[in-house]
């Protein structure tokens, strides 16, 4: 006789509703914790290899660690001086934008009032009320800027102090998660553990390499084309490059308002040719040889994870959304009862003529 305890379907999904409303509660407020140790974690396992090599020549591990983690941020700070000196050159020609925007709206108010039943002082009005509720918006932002900036600067020193403590505690956390899940456990608990370290570090290089690439052929493009900021526009074209399907978006838009401010109008057509090449080259034979099947999730739950990640955590959000996903994705493939879920997410396309012969079968 079977004595399981069946909650009916009515009350299971209300329950699971306002546990996935807690958990979503507790992800936004334990932010400020949770943001630097995930990507403590994904460093740490990026790099661990280089500390086990560096401990098997009979170096101290922790001195290891800290080599290690001294000539990382060395490359980051090499990087962000290039950008920062970079958009200094765009800060300061900021005076001549805005006289070469007023120029263009002048010439787009003369334009539109030639097709749709308006003035120019009507169409240069509005553009001027708009313009006052953007910086009244702006400033009542600056508090949550000034809040954003610091939970930057607490993840940025908080990082790599996470990452010499979880690398340097490396084996006990191993022990911890073998005595969680049992003996009976332990060849699955290696399997996913092995298997995530596998992809993180897969995907994570690959998309180094393809930043790298996607940074020179930006660069080489533009300065082709005589662009002006031509490296700060590779490089920040090449970071938006890494969010999926979105930041391609982003990208061709900051290129394009640059080629309207500094060239003729002309420019945004040879940006957009430029931008659509390099996007060509980078989904047929960069992502395919470089990336490769590292992360396999279909295009729609990766849209849904990126602006899930925007809406939760910001911009580091989106970052991070893709390789959750394939984290969770690993281990839902590996979990019976949420094996369903794992398939959901991945990008196997069953055949037309299976799905068919499914309904044949279920109707007879």
């Amino acid at each position: 006789m079977d004595t399981k305890c069946r909650i009916p379907f009515y009350i299971q999904w209300p329950l699971l509703l306002v546990g996935f409303y807690v958990l979503i509660s507790m992800l936004s407020i334990g932010r400020p914790i949770l943001l630097p140790l995930i990507y403590a974690c994904i460093l740490a396992i990026l790099i661990s290899p280089v500390v086990n090599y560096l401990e098997k020549k009979k170096i101290n591990r922790g001195l290891a660690i800290a080599s290690v983690l001294l000539l990382a941020l060395m490359v980051i700070a090499a990087v962000l001086f290039l950008i920062v000196s970079q958009a200094n050159l765009l800060i300061e020609a900021m005076p001549e934008f805005s006289k070469k925007l007023k120029v263009l709206l002048r010439h787009f108010a003369v334009w539109a009032s030639g097709y749709f039943n308006v003035t120019v002082k009507e169409i240069e009005s509005w553009f001027e009320n708009e313009k006052i509720k953007f910086l009244k918006s702006s400033n009542l932002g600056i508090g949550n800027t000034l809040s954003t900036a610091g939970s930057v600067l607490a993840t940025f020193f908080l990082t790599p102090v996470y990452i010499f403590m979880i690398l340097f505690y490396q084996p006990h956390i191993l022990v911890f998660f073998y005595k969680l899940f049992g003996s009976a456990n332990e060849s699955k608990v290696s399997e996913i553990l092995g298997e995530t370290k596998h992809v993180i570090r897969g995907y994570l290089v690959g998309l180094f390499l393809e930043f790298v690439i996607i940074a020179i052929l930006n660069s080489l493009g533009l300065l082709w084309l005589e662009m002006k900021y031509a490296i700060l526009l590779g490089i920040v074209g090449a970071l938006l490059n890494v969010i999926p399907y979105i930041g391609g978006l982003l990208a061709i838009g900051v290129f394009a308002t640059i080629a309207l401010l500094t060239k003729t109008p002309i420019y945004v057509l040879y940006v957009l040719i430029l931008y659509l090449v390099i996007q060509f080259v980078d989904n047929n034979y960069i992502v395919p040889k470089i990336v490769g099947s590292k992360v396999k999730l279909n295009a729609l739950f990766s849209i849904l994870a990126v602006m899930s990640g925007a809406a939760l955590w910001g911009i580091p959000g989106m970052f991070l959304s893709i390789p959750l996903m394939a984290i969770f994705k690993l281990i839902a493939d590996r979990i019976d009862p949420l094996q369903p879920w794992g398939y959901l997410l991945g990008d196997t396309m069953p055949p037309l003529i299976e799905l068919k012969v499914k309904r044949f079968k279920s109707k007879s």
